[in-house]
């Protein structure tokens, strides 16, 4: 495993620590897509139906358990939590995302790297996931209101796709025929979503939004310190070993 990977690794669980600090401790979800968090629990679902048949290392297999416990738990505190439901505003999260499944699903079908059950699942999780961020996107430019917390979150879920990008540019240059262009691809679009979001805010003079988002990637910053001292105590104890890549 190379830094960026563990790094990217890092700062997801970040992203999901930060969401549920926000929504355990304020019992609040204001500002968060309700429809971004069931696509998010649908992509790790199907990317991660071997976890019970396919051991990879202790690493892998608590890294596959947290993301699918913490997708899940977040939909259910935003739909059943009956505060926490409250703050939910479903008025403005009203982004069709179940229309963006079928066009996923039959990408999945028509092209991937082998012809099987779980090898479509997984690639139909990475067509999902490229897109999944599209109604939280939608919902912060409608409300334009931005919270400290909401704005770590969607600050380290773009980070976290930047360092992803940063792995596949490291395993092509130092990994003998490695090669798996649907990931390769498919890890640069998240961040293009960011930068046509951002251009379309800038067009329609919310400068306040893009300044006020600006602002939570400085306070985001102060996060990495402790992100990397848990990586560089993952690799001391050898957590980074034997990790399936293709998680």
């Amino acid at each position: 495993m190379n830094i960026f990977r563990l790094a990217g690794d890092m700062t997801h669980l970040a992203s999901v620590l930060v969401l549920l600090l926000k929504i355990h401790t304020i019992k609040s979800c204001a500002g968060i897509s309700l429809k971004t968090q069931e696509l998010y629990a649908l992509v790790f679902a199907t990317r991660y139906l071997d976890i019970f048949t396919n051991y990879i290392s202790f690493y892998n297999t608590i890294m596959k358990l947290i993301f699918l416990g913490s997708s899940f738990s977040i939909v259910w505190y935003i739909k059943r939590h009956k505060i926490v439901h409250r703050s939910y505003d479903k008025d403005q999260d009203t982004f069709r995302h179940w229309f963006i499944v079928l066009p996923c699903l039959v990408l999945a079908l028509l092209i991937n790297e082998r012809f099987t059950f779980k090898e479509v699942m997984w690639t139909f999780s990475l067509y999902l996931e490229a897109v999944a961020i599209l109604p939280q996107l939608v919902l912060l430019q409608r409300t334009r209101n931005i919270d400290n917390l909401t704005g770590q979150y969607v600050f380290l879920l773009g980070a976290y796709r930047a360092l992803y990008i940063l792995n596949w540019i490291y395993r092509y240059f130092t990994e003998d025929h490695y090669i798996h262009w649907i990931s390769m691809i498919l890890s640069r679009s998240p961040l293009l979503l960011f930068s046509l979001f951002a251009s379309f805010c800038s067009r329609i003079h919310t400068c306040y939004f893009d300044v006020i988002l600006l602002s939570h990637f400085f306070k985001s910053l102060s996060l990495f310190p402790f992100i990397y001292l848990f990586i560089l105590i993952s690799r001391f104890i050898g957590f980074g070993r034997g990790i399936d890549f293709r998680q």
